[in-house]
């Protein structure tokens, strides 16, 4: 049997989770189902039916988590792809089975969204290897979710009539609420649940013969691509000279050998805050709780917060609390969190796009405070990491170390500072925050200046590859 490898699909910035979700931490980076974040929990449901390390394809902007998070669950993958821009699902599979191709191994691919929650993973698997066999034979392999409900938030495939992997008869739009019930009283159809099996070759010929464009442009920007120990970035001029378009638009409707295997295996993408509710466990009287939340008179409720949050005689309301927002909505009407979004950007707001806590390859930050000339920061420095060489045109700073040894270099000087020792760094001048312990650093930052934007930063060096960005 051709070896199968997972190719997982990071790139995502979806906001349908906002205020948790958010474009600069989307939701494949959050524990919401268990302890793992979504991203893990997809490679660890494959890891036992994998025969090789996964191929992942990343958001640039978002490189660092993703190799953080697969390093914690001991996912080393063979490529760790980075897109500088989206252009949907059909150049980024493109794009890893290119790079499959690369590595000498004609592998069948299993392409697998990285924010999807599947609960029976043993009817995945089993899935799995039915597809594996169609997939063998040259068939582009999708998997179908047995609907338990009319949704017409999904699309639907109608599948040719018989037993196991069948042929695909078409692909449909999402559907009124009155078309949704005729499918699933038909039978005939599946939920289109964005997951694949196909071999690499397979499906670039298929590209080929459909969308040659496609493959041309992302041939181009992987053969253009700069390669290190941890990353491959396409080159971005030429990825963005590729069509955008998704899989199922540029091949799987337009081929004559797509097929599909019936999932049932307590599938959900997770692409609401109802949805999350679905999948999540629930108290007796149907409430979702995560964190300090006291439910009092409420039934099938959803509350997610870090601060307590009490809440009386609701049903059927979401309420998510973060450092810097609040959402209160009812369970039909939170797909409209995207209107709220959208607002948010145009009055040019900044939490459509990030949270109060920034995570960056070194650590994080926290913005606690703020005025018009101050801003105050809670930094956290991992072991053994170091912030960029930098200086600012703009503000001065005070950092005061709250627990473990920080390695300033300032000017021309080089200190050490523990403990409740604070130091100066006037506007202009060129310094370095550097952890050289073995626990992590922490440290309150006074900025104070006529601007206090996180663009104000000129770099020198960086071992993260933004000097001069």
């Amino acid at each position: 049997m051709t070896p199968i490898v997972p190719v997982i699909l990071s790139g995502g910035s979806g906001t349908r989770l906002w205020p948790l979700s958010r474009e600069a931490y989307p939701k494949q980076f959050l524990p919401l189902v268990g302890d793992d974040t979504m991203l893990q929990a997809t490679w660890k449901r494959v890891a036992s039916i994998a025969d090789a390390a996964p191929i992942v394809v990343a958001n640039q902007e978002h490189r660092f988590m993703a190799a953080e998070q697969l390093r914690e669950c001991n996912a080393l993958p063979q490529a760790l792809i980075l897109e500088p821009i989206g252009r949907n699902t059909a150049p980024a599979i493109a794009i890893a089975a290119l790079q499959a191709l690369a590595n000498g191994n004609d592998a069948l691919l299993l392409v697998l969204p990285s924010d999807h929650v599947v609960r029976n993973e043993a009817a995945f698997h089993v899935a799995v290897r039915q597809a594996a066999i169609a997939a063998e034979a040259g068939k582009l392999v999708t998997f179908g979710i047995v609907p338990i409900a009319p949704e017409t938030g999904y699309g639907y495939i109608k599948a040719a009539t018989g037993q196991g992997v069948r042929a695909v008869d078409r692909f449909v739009e999402k559907p009124d609420l009155a078309t949704a019930q005729q499918y699933v009283a038909s039978g005939e159809y599946f939920w289109n649940s964005g997951m694949f099996l196909f071999k690499a070759s397979r499906y670039l010929k298929e590209l080929d013969r459909f969308q040659p464009a496609i493959l041309s442009t992302c041939r181009n920007a992987l053969d253009k691509a700069t390669r290190d120990d941890d990353f491959i970035r396409l080159d971005a001029e030429a990825f963005a000279a590729s069509p955008s378009d998704s899989i199922d638009y540029a091949v799987m409707e337009k081929t004559t050998d797509a097929a599909v295997v019936p999932l049932d295996a307590e599938w959900n993408d997770v692409g609401s805050w109802s949805a999350l509710w679905e999948v999540s466990d629930k108290d007796a009287d149907g409430n979702a709780c995560h964190g300090d939340v006291i439910a009092l008179g409420c039934k099938d409720s959803y509350a997610y917060g870090n601060r307590l949050i009490a809440m009386v005689g609701l049903q059927d309301v979401v309420v998510v609390e973060t450092d810097d927002a609040v959402f209160v909505g009812h369970k039909d009407r939170v797909q409209d969190v995207k209107e709220i979004v959208g607002r948010i950007k145009r009055d040019g707001r900044s939490e459509a796009a990030a949270h109060r806590k920034v995570y960056r390859p070194w650590g994080a930050y926290d913005s606690i405070d703020n005025g018009a000339r101050f801003q105050v920061k809670r930094i956290t420095v991992k072991p053994g990491a170091t912030l960029s060489l930098q200086m600012h045109h703009h503000r001065a700073e005070h950092w005061i170390v709250v627990s473990g040894t920080a390695e300033v270099t300032r000017g021309d000087e080089v200190i050490l500072l523990s403990e409740n020792q604070s130091t100066y760094i006037p506007l202009g001048v060129t310094h370095r925050l550097k952890n050289p312990g073995k626990l992590p650093l922490e440290l309150i930052e006074v900025q104070s200046g006529s601007y206090l934007g996180e663009d104000d930063i000129v770099r020198f060096e960086d071992q993260y590859g933004r000097a001069g960005a």
